[in-house]
């Protein structure tokens, strides 16, 4: 079980640079980021395949398709929509709102399997809620009127980006549950590609060829995000998955929120604010009540929620 916990954990602390590496390529833009990034990680993807470990053989063309889809949309237009959202709302709420995932993922559980009684979730919700509107008013009421624009449409990319990772998470946790589940590397594998071939659609919107700015940070940002923000980060939460029992390895990914939270203030150099330290702690705080709430009645109930 410690090496399930340290598995995870590493992958949230490698999910959580997504929220820091679109300022950390500046003047390079999130399409130059997300196209490097994932065609990186379908390279690898594909030399693996070298392999035939690695190899997606035995899949049925219908999963081979949803593992290019969710490659292609799940990957890529999650990590375009989490960037921009970074970059006009800052590095405080998009990790707070995309945090909420686990929660809702757990939500969706409920609502299919009736594991917890509705009345036990109201306090983790309201805090979450709560932690939300405090440090959303609070940018709200300090920016420009400029910025307060920027906050919004920042906000709503965040909203968009924990949409997809929501709609990824069931698609994908339903196809590991079917009874001709594709081994977990070849998934992963799949993924990748299909990463890499949705980036290539992307190729028009980036400025790689016009670019004059320090390409070796760039690269090396690249080469971070995608050998270990995401080949690197999907094993270690296969291996999370395989040594815990969903619900708890489900749990984990709230320290994505807790890293992108610390690395976005290390790298602006900034201390949280009253309304950010309170904000974000009633935000971490209501949701790890949610899953402890959801995690004793499962087991109570002897029914194992959807796997995220």
């Amino acid at each position: 079980m410690l090496i399930g916990i340290l598995a995870g954990l590493a992958t949230c602390a490698l999910w959580g640079l997504t929220f820091i590496a679109p300022r950390a390529v500046e003047p390079f833009t999130a399409w130059d980021l997300t196209v490097a990034r994932y065609g990186i990680f379908g390279l690898a993807s594909g030399l693996l395949m070298l392999h035939r470990r690695f190899r997606p053989t035995g899949i049925p063309r219908n999963q081979i398709a949803i593992g290019l889809s969710l490659g292609g949309l799940g990957y890529v237009g999650y990590f375009v929509c989490a960037a921009y959202a970074v970059k006009w709302a800052g590095g405080a709420l998009p990790p707070l709102i995309i945090g909420t995932m686990p929660v809702i993922m757990a939500l969706i559980a409920n609502r299919r399997e009736q594991v917890a009684e509705w009345r036990h979730l109201v306090l983790p919700l309201a805090m979450i809620g709560a932690g939300l509107l405090i440090v959303n008013l609070a940018t709200v009421a300090w920016a420009s009127e400029t910025d307060r624009d920027d906050a919004l449409l920042g906000t709503i990319m965040a909203v968009a980006a924990l949409s997809i990772w929501v709609a990824y998470g069931l698609t994908n946790g339903a196809v590991m549950r079917s009874t001709n589940a594709p081994d977990a590397l070849r998934w992963t594998g799949l993924q990748g590609l299909g990463a890499a071939i949705g980036s290539v659609a992307l190729l028009p919107l980036t400025s790689l060829g016009e670019a004059s700015a320090d390409l070796g940070n760039f690269t090396a940002w690249t080469l971070i995000m995608g050998l270990a923000g995401s080949w690197l980060a999907t094993w270690f939460w296969v291996v999370s998955s395989r040594n815990l029992p969903l619900t708890l390895a489900a749990q984990l990914i709230v320290a994505e929120t807790v890293f992108g939270l610390l690395y976005g203030f290390l790298y602006e150099e900034l201390w949280p604010n009253p309304s950010e330290w309170i904000g974000c702690t009633l935000q971490i705080i209501g949701v790890c009540l949610g899953i402890r709430v959801l995690t004793l009645a499962t087991k109570q109930n002897g029914r194992i929620a959807p796997a995220v």
